[in-house]
């Protein structure tokens, strides 16, 4: 009778613990960023390991975060158009912070990277992916763009064509366009492409 108690109490466990998990990745899930949705401050180190929340880095107008890497030759393509897109914004109000969620890219790498590259944007390591699991971020790169309430108005690519001479919708900066407008965003989500972020 004891051995048939335990082996009913140990199937009950399991399933409870089935139950939780299942449950708490559909939380997970649920709560990945969503356009309309507010964004959390957060914390996270520069390669130099200094510490910086989204609450100072970001623009008075709006934030456009923007996943990128290293290594990924998609993430390179675009290099001088988010320098570009970082100068030209600033003024205007919104200001472009990088974030590398790659588990293999270390800050020695990271700052190499946007020396040589001359990548004049702040570029932020999130360490365990936190905050690329929190917008759930699956590509390098990769855009959210926040107005300055932190409210998630662009999610998607940067523009349309990975060679800069192709582009036929320059989708974030018609989104920039229109928040500095104070207009809706028209095409509020697009479709990223690039190379999968590399999570820990």
């Amino acid at each position: 009778m004891t051995k048939k108690f335990y082996t009913l109490a140990l199937s009950l466990t399991l399933l409870f613990t089935l139950a939780f998990a299942s449950a708490t990745a559909r939380s997970t899930a649920t709560e990945a960023a969503r356009v309309g949705d507010a964004v959390a401050d957060f914390t996270l180190p520069d390669a130099d390991g200094k510490e910086h929340k989204l609450s100072t880095l970001r623009g008075a107008k709006g934030t456009a975060l923007i996943f990128i890497s290293v290594q990924c030759p998609v993430s390179n393509a675009y290099n001088e158009r988010m320098t570009q897109l970082a100068a030209d914004y600033k003024a205007k109000g919104i200001n472009v912070v990088g974030i590398n969620s790659n588990v293999a890219e270390m800050p020695d790498a990271i700052k190499t990277h946007a020396k040589e590259k001359n990548l004049a944007f702040p570029i932020l390591k999130d360490k365990g992916n936190k905050i690329a699991d929190r917008m759930n971020a699956q590509f390098t790169p990769e855009v959210f763009l926040l107005d300055a309430n932190n409210k998630l108005v662009y999610h998607g690519r940067i523009d349309n064509a990975r060679n800069g001479g192709e582009i036929s919708a320059p989708d974030l900066r018609n989104a920039m366009d229109a928040v500095i407008a104070g207009q809706a965003v028209t095409t509020p989500e697009t479709k990223a492409f690039g190379c999968s972020i590399k999570r820990a």
